[in-house]
């Protein structure tokens, strides 16, 4: 289970009551037709995927201020491009599901005409180099003042859940994953972005869901092979 107290320390997204702060490091992405960018009142907070072309998965905690859920009619997401000020704009339709085990959420918003994810089946392993995607903080100082417009991209490897670095991302027989950095780490505005097996265009598969990172090494997600049978339940209403 995830603790609230380390989601506080290390979350990835941004607060919404200023400019929205994407990647520290990295590179700039060239691919990415299922990532999205989810704003709150016109200011970018988070990053998610297209599971479906009507169904988006982010972070749980997005959703949220001050433990108050934020009304469908506040929350906007830009698709369909790897600038997100020139992407199509979408809403929410009235439907959303909260995962109880994983900081995941569920949102049904109008048609994308944009490629849904794959959906990973297996589990990820210890070792595995994995590729993280989002539009969040470039730098360690006011997240809000450097919000990448465009997508990037972090390199990182995934860790042993028992290892000591991982302590508040992953613990053994848990929801979620811990990985450490290769290249570039993600940042506030990167919840809920997607974590992703390396591969050719069209044949990755979405691991993870991004959730926090300790801005300089350390990063964690919920994983997507673990709740395939609720995000299934979930995208059929």
């Amino acid at each position: 289970m995830l603790l609230v107290s380390a989601l506080l320390l290390v979350t990835g997204s941004v607060m919404v009551s200023g400019p929205a702060s994407a990647v520290i490091g990295g590179s700039k992405s060239t691919y990415g037709p299922w990532a999205v960018r989810m704003l709150i009142d016109g200011k970018p907070v988070c990053t998610g995927t297209a599971v479906t072309k009507q169904w988006v998965i982010s972070a749980s905690h997005c959703f949220f201020e001050q433990g108050q859920a934020v009304a469908d009619k506040r929350i906007s997401f830009r698709v369909g491009n790897l600038d997100m000020r020139k992407g199509t704009t979408v809403r929410p339709v009235g439907k959303r599901a909260g995962n109880a085990r994983a900081d995941m959420m569920l949102i049904k918003v109008s048609p994308m005409k944009i490629r849904p994810v794959r959906l990973a089946t297996a589990h990820v392993h210890p070792g595995e180099i994995v590729r993280q995607y989002g539009w969040g903080a470039t730098c360690t100082a006011d997240e809000n003042t450097c919000q990448s417009p465009v997508l990037k991209q972090s390199t990182l490897r995934v860790l042993r859940p028992d290892a000591r670095r991982c302590e508040g991302y992953a613990v053994p027989g848990g929801t979620d994953f811990c990985m450490e950095k290769v290249s570039g780490i993600p940042a506030g505005g990167d919840s809920g972005a997607p974590v992703m097996s390396i591969g050719a265009h069209g044949k990755e598969t979405l691991l993870g869901v991004f959730y926090g990172s300790d801005r300089e090494k350390i990063a964690g997600a919920g994983e997507i092979a673990q709740q395939l049978a609720w995000i299934h339940k979930v995208t059929k209403r």
